[in-house]
């Protein structure tokens, strides 16, 4: 395992809590529950697995995993010999320094391959272990690979959803599934995006490295031709990480007219405005979303990826805020569709007063449907069996 080096020890011997968050994404919303967590008992002790966010928030951070997201069939077979040895590592640290609790979020074929092997080792609460196994971010059985859930049943304690139509998905399973509504609609988040007519345009091209190189060059040609209708469109782009920047720069360098026009910013600001968006289908779209910002959905994958996933993935929709609507509020250019002269025809109808309509009325449609009854929230839910 001479690729992945040991993880440390914990810095006051085994946790009460360990995440393990592989994506950007995982990342921030198990962050906002850290902050939560550590604000109602600051003596919880909490290591992770995830990326800046969690460690911000005060976990200790054993391996950033959000610097090796990646995602298609592919990409992953590119890389399992990395992912074999990481995984072994994570399993040995967490029997040499079992917490009392790990909370999975989202990122399932690293997590529930762990929670498996945890049962088989005797460590989980399943397998007659200590441990309690927490999933919060559950994966998406609504979308592909149902029968998965029977597995989930048998390797967790709990499962915390954050949209509401997924309770229903595990009625036929004794797994204790709770509707803890969406972190971008629980009190204290601050969305990073706002609407406003005269902003400049966003361009969102993902938080993986793979997908950026699809998809941000379609972006940016897309702009290019929309620059021809209007000289005075500019654009900005979020990243992510530092990671993202430099290959979001580097690519950008093949666009030297479009280079006065582009700025970029980073995730981690808040009330970023903007008057329309072109975007993939990941997270940040259901923050547009509930932002009113009218726009597009262009995606690409790697066509091996792709060709198997069209025969895996049952959905009407890739945008998870499509899918919540049942109608399409960003219309989804995918694969041979996501072409500069469709993208960029969406940018601009995007910038019109009937556009922006429609998705400030969708916005508010979006927050009751993930806004749960009472005073359900994940924090609460997850610090049920960590009270002292």
């Amino acid at each position: 395992m001479s690729d992945v080096p040991p993880l440390p020890a914990p810095l006051e011997g085994p946790p009460d809590l360990l995440i393990i968050a592989g994506e950007h994404s995982g990342d921030e919303h198990a962050a906002q529950l850290v902050a939560e967590l550590k604000q109602k008992n600051p003596e919880l002790k909490i290591a992770c697995l995830g990326g800046v966010h969690l460690q911000a928030a005060g976990a200790q951070l054993l391996y950033d995993l959000t610097a090796v997201s990646i995602v298609g069939f592919v990409e992953v077979l590119k890389h399992l010999s990395f992912f074999k040895a990481l995984f072994r590592r994570t399993l040995d640290w967490i029997e040499r320094y079992p917490p009392r609790q790990i909370c999975f979020v989202d990122y399932p074929g690293f997590n529930l391959r762990l929670a498996e092997q945890l049962q088989r080792r005797g460590l989980s609460r399943k397998g007659g272990g200590e441990i309690m196994l927490s999933y919060y971010i559950g994966p998406q059985v609504w979308a592909w690979k149902a029968q998965r859930r029977f597995k989930m049943a048998q390797l967790l304690d709990r499962l915390g959803v954050i949209f509401p139509f997924e309770v229903a998905c595990y009625q036929d399973t004794e797994l204790p599934v709770e509707f803890v509504g969406h972190p971008f609609v629980q009190p204290g988040y601050e969305s990073p995006l706002v609407y406003q007519s005269d902003a400049p345009v966003l361009l969102l091209p993902g938080s993986r490295t793979a997908a950026v190189g699809r998809i941000f060059p379609m972006l940016l040609n897309a702009f290019a031709l929309a620059l021809k209708t209007d000289p005075d469109l500019r654009a900005r782009v979020i990243y992510p990480s530092s990671q993202i920047l430099a290959q979001l720069e580097q690519i950008l360098t093949a666009y030297p007219k479009l280079q006065g026009a582009i700025s970029f910013c980073s995730n981690a600001e808040k009330g970023i405005p903007a008057s329309a968006v072109l975007m993939s289908s990941g997270t940040m779209s259901l923050s547009v979303a509930l932002s009113g910002i009218p726009g597009a959905i262009a995606y690409r994958l790697h066509p091996m990826s792709y060709w198997m996933g069209r025969y895996l993935v049952k959905v009407p929709y890739i945008g998870i805020a499509n899918l919540l609507l049942q109608r399409p509020l960003h219309q989804e250019y995918i694969q041979g569709a996501a072409t500069p002269k469709n993208l960029a025809r969406e940018m601009i109808q995007a910038r019109t007063a009937a556009a922006a309509k429609q998705a400030a009325e969708s916005a508010k449609e979006l927050r009751r449907l993930l806004q749960p009854e009472g005073n359900a929230n994940a924090a609460e839910w997850l610090s049920r069996p960590l009270s002292r």
